[in-house]
């Protein structure tokens, strides 16, 4: 504290406290600014917020009477207002510092806002589609990803015109993402990785949704014994279809992925071993216990993906691989295996769950109808027949915004969200005020927009308007892509329960498989890398993986 004093006398000594007139009209000025606009929300991203109402506090406390009293000048009350704003914060020094020089700043010029020297910050990780592309990057790295590996993937041109940004962001910047991305600075987990496997929502989700469903589907599934037959007992009657449950998950095998441990003879000398994993070989399958790998009968058609993973290489798994994956998929069932039903089991993964652009959401939803001359809908990147990004002729990428997809109300009838054709305004987004009044909820169409950062309380479910809508069951149960697709020629998708890998019986056949593997001699061709990896995926017999399932059904 002395330290302050002795730095809070050079200060004042070059800018005396300002007057305490001033100062309550700066602090009115502030408090208009900081109140949020109904539409849009609050003005600022949260730093430059969370830095304006340290200030408007400070403010405050210098403009009271009681610390007048208990200063006796405007010198020691400036002072005092300062100590007793930081330590109403839980703050030290430093910030006292700061706000001396923020509260100078705004009183003389009312137009001086607290410069945010970080630049890109955490909001910007409220991009879905940012998340999406950063986490796939760092997926494609592998163990050993760092925050650097951010700051230059979106340092690559393509992301720079993506972004529309001039400037890359600093490691610092990158390193708080990675926090935020769920990435934590230890040691390699060992085991299962098991957090939040307790969470409410996803209890909610495995007890009310994926085991009553899969209860369904295995009460016409063939059910095998422990050693890896069928159980007579539990045969289903002639006149029902089986239903033949398919997994699918992704694996990675690295070249130099080989056996650490052996018997050595004393006589035996160190060998120098290869640096690092070297090339590595992504594949991707789908797996039953009735047939093994999806393929069919005769072997010249299979579901089965190899992708060489990386930006320089062929880039990510995504969404739209696993769509065209899945349609390969259901082609050869349905060729081959048309009497019997198939049930899709996949990760309850961003890359799987993808809805459509125009699917339901009360993000970004404006309350009230747009103003004369503007519209609302989703935004969407333009890309060609090839899927590549259109540009504009400046460079940056060409974004179109379209219609939102139709609501339903709770009789099944459609309910349209934009102003149909006779209408003064037909085709603009109605509002959610308009769209809640319609659904008979006329209290709730009065609420405010959203709460702090759409960060509602967790038991709440009409503190605001977008809260509402977020919990409408329309709005809930909008399917993904993959559902979509899949049900649309009579296949049925289901996603197992988040932190759950342990149901996903492949995990098991990608570890007999990497057994094998890594007993094939070392080579660095890619070549043999994938000879090596599709060999040893054939060598899993299809009585283990009967077993498997066996042991995980009664685990």
């Amino acid at each position: 504290m002395i330290e302050l004093v002795l730095k809070m006398r050079h200060a004042d000594s070059i800018h005396p406290p300002p007057g305490i007139e001033d100062a309550h009209r700066a602090h009115e000025d502030l408090q208009k600014l900081l109140k949020p606009n109904q539409k849009t929300g609050s003005k600022f991203d949260p730093i430059m917020q969370e830095r304006l109402e340290q200030v408007r506090q400070f403010l405050w406390n210098y403009v009271d009477p009681n610390t007048m009293a208990c200063g006796g000048t405007v010198g020691s009350s400036w002072k005092a207002a300062l100590e007793q704003t930081a330590h109403a914060l839980g703050r030290g020094n430093y910030l006292a510092r700061n706000l001396r020089k923020w509260g100078h700043a705004y009183i003389s010029d009312h137009e001086d806002l607290p410069d945010n020297q970080y630049g890109h910050n955490e909001w910007l990780l409220d991009d879905e589609d940012l998340v999406h592309k950063i986490n796939l990057h760092l997926q494609g790295i592998g163990k050993y990803v760092k925050a650097m590996d951010i700051v230059k993937f979106l340092d690559t041109p393509e992301m720079r015109m993506w972004l529309n940004w001039t400037t890359p962001i600093h490691q610092t910047t990158a390193q708080r993402w990675m926090q935020k991305l769920g990435y934590c600075w230890a040691n390699t987990p060992k085991g299962q990785y098991v957090n939040g496997h307790k969470r409410e929502d996803v209890v909610a989700y495995q007890q009310n949704h994926f085991l009553p469903e899969l209860a369904k589907i295995e009460a016409k599934a063939r059910i095998w014994t422990e050693g890896g037959i069928e159980d007579p007992n539990a045969a289903t009657t002639p006149d029902i279809r089986h239903t033949v449950i398919w997994y699918h998950d992704e694996s990675v095998f690295y070249a130099n992925d080989r056996r650490m441990i052996q018997w050595v003879g004393e006589d035996e000398t160190a060998v120098p071993r290869p640096k690092g994993e070297r090339t590595s070989l992504m594949v991707a399958d789908f797996v039953s216990t009735d047939y093994g790998w999806l393929r069919s009968p005769n072997g010249e058609e299979s579901a089965r993906v190899l992708l060489k993973v990386g930006k320089s290489r062929e880039g990510y798994f995504t969404n739209e691989d696993v769509l065209r994956q899945t349609q390969r998929a259901m082609d050869i069932l349905q060729a081959h295996n048309p009497h019997e039903d198939h049930v899709f089991i996949f990760d309850n993964a961003a890359t799987y769950i993808k809805r459509p652009d125009e699917a339901l959401s009360a993000r970004n939803m404006p309350k009230f109808t747009p103003k004369e001359g503007s519209n609302w809908g989703p935004e969407m990147t333009m890309m060609d027949e090839n899927r590549k990004l259109v540009y504009r002729a400046d460079g940056k990428v060409m974004k179109t915004k379209i219609h939102m997809a139709d609501a339903t109300f709770a009789d099944g009838t459609p309910q349209q969200l934009y102003f149909p054709e006779g209408h003064p305004r037909a085709g603009v987004f109605k509002g959610m005020s308009i769209l809640l009044q319609e659904r008979g909820l006329l209290k709730e169409s009065g609420l405010k927009v959203q709460c702090k950062d759409f960060k509602c309380k967790p038991e709440k479910t009409d503190c605001c308007c977008r809260r509402v809508l977020y919990f409408q069951p329309d709005f809930i149960h909008t399917e993904s892509k993959l559902e979509i697709t899949c049900k649309q020629q009579g296949f049925n998708v289901l996603f197992l329960p988040r932190f759950h890998c342990e149901l996903n019986f492949i995990e098991q056949c990608w570890g007999y498989a990497k057994c094998v593997y890594q007993e094939y001699p070392a080579s660095s061709k890619e070549a043999d890398l994938e000879l090596n990896l599709t060999s040893a995926l054939g060598s899993v017999p299809l009585c283990s993986m009967r077993k498997c399932v066996h042991l995980i059904c009664w685990r």
